[in-house]
């Protein structure tokens, strides 16, 4: 998928869950290993590096998990994550 496509997908969704008062999102590009989130509030959007709704919850982790999942069998990736928020 080119990048701008994504993007793109991007921009639509967002006026999309702006407009039904999703209060917070993330996309995630597997094939980028790439993590964006974005918090909805007064009839806008904005990029966020921790989750609001799940606190403790921050890109870094997701992608750290995005990575791990390609070496680790889901068993060891979910004890290594479960672990990590238990903290």
């Amino acid at each position: 998928m080119e990048i701008g496509s994504f993007r793109r997908r991007i921009g639509r969704k967002r006026l999309l869950y702006e407009r039904l008062a999703v209060r917070e999102y993330w996309v995630v590009d597997v094939e980028q290993s790439e993590v964006i989130a974005f918090a909805v509030a007064n009839e806008g959007s904005r990029r966020i590096r921790e989750s609001q709704v799940l606190p403790g919850l921050g890109i870094s982790l997701v992608e750290e998990a995005l990575q791990r999942s390609q070496t680790e069998d889901d068993g060891s990736l979910t004890r290594w994550l479960m672990k990590t928020l238990s903290q």
